[in-house]
């Protein structure tokens, strides 16, 4: 899996949210030690931004 450049490209909201919320997920999943990132060849980021623009995560930013 590479980055989601498509869906980033088409991407009309906040880019600060998206990029904050992929971020936070990477750090989620490196630390987790998730199957999943050895299943996407060790590519946390890509991993994350994917689960983010998928919406298989839900985020929201804390004021």
């Amino acid at each position: 899996m590479i980055f989601p450049i498509e869906e980033l490209i088409e991407y009309n909201g906040n880019m600060y949210e998206i990029t904050s919320a992929a971020s936070r997920r990477s750090y989620q999943l490196s630390m987790l030690n998730d199957p999943e990132i050895e299943e996407n060849q060790s590519k946390v980021v890509s991993l994350a931004a994917r689960q983010v623009f998928q919406k298989l995560i839900e985020f929201r930013l804390e004021e």
